[in-house]
Parts: structure tokens; C-alpha cells; sequence
């Protein structure tokens, strides 16, 4: 790490002497035996460690940060000026440890979109409007149909699909989920619908009640994606076919602490409660979001566990089905709502849900 960012300081100051000279990315590439779009990257990233996030570079050099992981911070900050880039770089860089590559995007991003709320409005308006469907053809008969599309209606979306497709299972059915999922889309899409199209699937989108009531612009957070600007979550909300939930939060901590019961085909609000505490799979590292996985009994039912928000975490289903395997030690600390998982070599990973909203200054 400290390699990378004395790689990038000395980037940035060859970049400087030239003046900023388009050739530069041309001799780095001979150099580095890269591709000169590679080596562009590079150079770009310099300017951005050395002259807009000094701190994330000093995260590189102590060793807190990888060039990958600092790379995720300039691109959520690089549509800001000079000055909002370092403000969040100062917010951001202390936040950084022990965080992997889509985790330090999803912090950049949140404070990227509270330091510059209009800008990522008018940004994401923009990019709205470039949505769109392309065709790439692949090898061995199969083709990709990739859909760029607005966060929350993909999720939606997604959500409808893997509903419809986990209906389909059973003892008869010899395709896999996966399969199942390709099937159902591509009969959805050519009205060839034999799996039924009723299936209601929801997305989870949070956000502070003052957001929606405009006294402030704090983004909103999308479980399985990250955060949105306050402008798009106040959209969703005012969708006629929304549905609210009430979710009372802790002032001091921004956490979770009841769920109220009043909404589509209600269920029970123990399991609801954790999947919304949980947001997404509770394993390390992992974004699934959590009303796609299982609610987990971390003291089993049958030693007497209680089927209580203290003794139940949400997994996906491979990370559920990951707990059993040998040397694998999975803890729930119920007071701190953290989470850590042991692995047979011995390390040991944390996660713990980021509060619905900022705790105030204390």
C-alpha cells in the first residue's frame, strides 16, 4: 500500500512537470507495461489522491487503504469541486479501515450526495434520462441483455423476479434458482408468462423523516445498492402505489427499534423488525439485501434460543448454509447489534448495520 501511494505521488508529479501533458498516460504505459487507458486511470487517480484526497493517500501509505479501495473514493467524489472533495475526503478517510472495496464506495458515495445534494439531483436526472437496454452478444449460444435502469425500479424489479422464481421450486422442478430467475425474466418480457405474474415484490428504501418532509436532503439508503439522493427517495415515496411502514429509530443512535405493523399482507413483525434492522446479510462483506435472505436463530431454537430480535440475524441463503460448514464460528452481540464471523484459518471479520440516519453531534 505504501508502494501504491508513492506510485501515485510520483505519478502526479511527472504529471504536474509536463503540464498536465496528454502524453504522459502514453510513456506511463510503456513503463508500467499497461494499456494506455489503464495508464490514463492512473494518472487521473493521482491527481485526484494528491490534490483532492490527501487523507485517503495518507490511508494508503500507513496501510489502511489499497489503491483499488482509494480508487472507489475519487470516483464517488470526483463530480464534486476541489473543496467538497476534500471536505468529504476528511469525513471519509478515518472511516475507511477494515472496510472492503464496496463498502468504502457506499461511505464515499453517502457523503459525496450530503455535501453536494443539488449537484447529485441534478446528476441523477441526467442519468435517468440516458437509461437504457443494450443487446451484447456472448460465446457458446448465449447472450447478455443488459438494462440500465433507476436503482430502486432494477431492485424492484429483481425482487419481482426472485419472488416469482422461488414460487417455482419443488421437489419436481430440476432447474436451479438461477435458472429459474433467467426463465421467469425472459417469459415476463415475452408475454409468454406461464409462472404467473401476481406475485408482489418489495424493495426497502430508507429514509429520515425530515428528509421526506424537506427540512434537510440527507440520502437515502437502498438495500442491495447504497445510497440515493434525497430527491429520488422522496420521488419513490410520493409513487401512488407505495406503501409505507413506520420504522422508529433510536435519536441517539439511528438504529432501529420498532417496526409498525400496518402495511401490504403484513408479516410477522419479529421477522419484519430484523429484516429491517439488518437492511442487508449480515456476513462480512456481503450486500444481499436482507428481504432475499433468512432470519437466523444464532442460539439454536432447540437449545433454547428465542425467536426475539436479540437472537436473530439475517443471512442470505449461502452464508446461512456457510454457518454449518466445519471451523466456521458465527457471534451475535446483541447489546451492540455487531455481528463477527470466525473462519477456519482463524480470522476474524465484524459487520454491523449503519444507522438509519446520522446520531446528532455530541
Amino acid at each position: 500500500m505504501w508502494v501504491d501511494a508513492s506510485l501515485h505521488r510520483a505519478v502526479n508529479s511527472l504529471d504536474d512537470h509536463r503540464g498536465h501533458a496528454p502524453d504522459v498516460a502514453a510513456e506511463l504505459a510503456l513503463v508500467l507495461s499497461v494499456s494506455e487507458q489503464h495508464a490514463r486511470r492512473v494518472v487521473d487517480l493521482s491527481t485526484a489522491l494528491v490534490h483532492r484526497l490527501p487523507r485517503t493517500l495518507a490511508a494508503m501509505e500507513s496501510g489502511v487503504v489499497d489503491s483499488y479501495r482509494a480508487s472507489k473514493v475519487a470516483s464517488a467524489t470526483a463530480w464534486l469541486s476541489d473543496s467538497q472533495a476534500r471536505e468529504v475526503d476528511s469525513t471519509v478517510a478515518p472511516k475507511l479501515a477494515g472496510k472492503n472495496p464496496h463498502q468504502v464506495r457506499r461511505v464515499a458515495s453517502y457523503w459525496a450526495l450530503k455535501a453536494d445534494p443539488d449537484g447529485a439531483a441534478l446528476r441523477a436526472d441526467h442519468r435517468r434520462a440516458e437509461r437504457s437496454v443494450q443487446l451484447l452478444p456472448g460465446e457458446d449460444g448465449m447472450s447478455t441483455l443488459l438494462a440500465d435502469l433507476p436503482a430502486e425500479v432494477a431492485s424492484s424489479a429483481y425482487a419481482r423476479i426472485d419472488r416469482m422464481a422461488r414460487t417455482l421450486r419443488g421437489a419436481d422442478e430440476s432447474r436451479t434458482l438461477d435458472q429459474l430467475r433467467a426463465d421467469v425474466f425472459a417469459e415476463l418480457l415475452l408475454g409468454s408468462n406461464s409462472t404467473g405474474s401476481g406475485a408482489k415484490a418489495d424493495v426497502h428504501v430508507y429514509v429520515d423523516l425530515a428528509t421526506l418532509a424537506r427540512l434537510n436532503d440527507n440520502p437515502a439508503q437502498l438495500a442491495g445498492y447504497g445510497p440515493l439522493p434525497a430527491g429520488i427517495a422522496r420521488q419513490i415515496a410520493d409513487e401512488p402505489s407505495s406503501t409505507w411502514q413506520r420504522i422508529v429509530t433510536d435519536p441517539l443512535t439511528g438504529t432501529p427499534v420498532d417496526v409498525g405493523r400496518q402495511r401490504y399482507r403484513p408479516p410477522a413483525v419479529t421477522d419484519e423488525f430484523v429484516r429491517v434492522r439488518d437492511r442487508e446479510c449480515r456476513f462480512p462483506s456481503c450486500h444481499r439485501p436482507a428481504h432475499f435472505g433468512d432470519n437466523d436463530h444464532h442460539t439454536p431454537w432447540q437449545q433454547r434460543g428465542r425467536t426475539s430480535p436479540s437472537n436473530l440475524v439475517n443471512y442470505c441463503r449461502r452464508h446461512h448454509r456457510l454457518k454449518d460448514r466445519p471451523g466456521w464460528t458465527y457471534r451475535l452481540y446483541p447489546t451492540t447489534g455487531a455481528a463477527t464471523v470466525t473462519t477456519p484459518t482463524g480470522y476474524t471479520y465484524t459487520s454491523s448495520p449503519e444507522p438509519l440516519h446520522d446520531p446528532p453531534p455530541s
